[in-house]
C-alpha cells in the first residue's frame, strides 16, 4: 500500500432515474465509477471536481451540491496493492445530459452510460455502492458509507 490516503472527488448525477457512470480501463482493469478523479495538492474538493467532470465529461458542471456521501476503499493489510481512498460524492447536473455529447480527454475512460438506478447489481462498480446509487433520492442526508474494498 502506498504511503498516505488519496482524496477522490466524485460527481452523481441522476436523470430519470438513470446514473451517469464512466466505463474506465488502469491497469488492465474494466470497471465503472462515477465521473471524478484525484484531488490535487492544495486544490478545494469543488474545483477539484469541477476540473474532472469537465476532463472525463467533456463539459464542467453547471451545480455541485454537497459532499453527499463519503466512502473509503481501504486494502487489508496483507494486500500488497491497492490504496486507501477517500471518496467524496457530490450531487451534480451537466447542462446536457446526452451520452452523445460527453467526449473525454482521459484516456483511461472507455466511454459513458446512464444506468437504470436498479440495474446496478450487475456492475462491476468501483467503490461498490450499488444499494447508494440505487435508493439516492435528491435531497438526501449525507451519509458515510463505511469501508469498502473491491481487490
Amino acid at each position: 500500500m502506498t504511503d498516505g490516503p488519496r482524496i477522490r472527488v466524485a460527481g452523481l448525477l441522476v436523470n430519470g432515474g438513470r446514473v451517469l457512470l464512466v466505463h474506465q480501463q488502469k491497469d488492465g482493469r474494466r470497471y465503472w465509477l462515477l465521473p471524478g478523479g484525484g484531488v490535487e495538492e492544495g486544490e478545494q474538493l469543488e474545483d477539484a471536481l469541477l476540473r474532472e467532470i469537465t476532463e472525463e465529461c467533456g463539459m464542467p458542471p453547471t451545480a455541485i451540491r454537497g459532499p453527499i456521501a463519503l466512502a473509503e476503499t481501504i486494502p487489508p493489510v496483507d494486500t500488497p496493492e491497492g490504496r486507501h481512498i477517500l471518496h467524496m460524492i457530490f450531487a451534480i447536473e451537466l447542462a446536457q445530459t446526452s451520452i452523445d455529447s460527453f467526449i473525454s480527454s482521459d484516456d483511461a475512460v472507455l466511454g459513458h452510460a446512464f444506468v437504470d438506478q436498479h440495474e446496478l447489481d450487475g456492475l462491476d462498480l468501483r467503490p461498490p455502492i450499488h444499494d447508494y446509487l440505487r435508493d439516492y433520492r435528491t435531497g438526501n442526508a449525507f451519509v458515510s458509507l463505511g469501508r469498502m474494498w473491491v481487490p
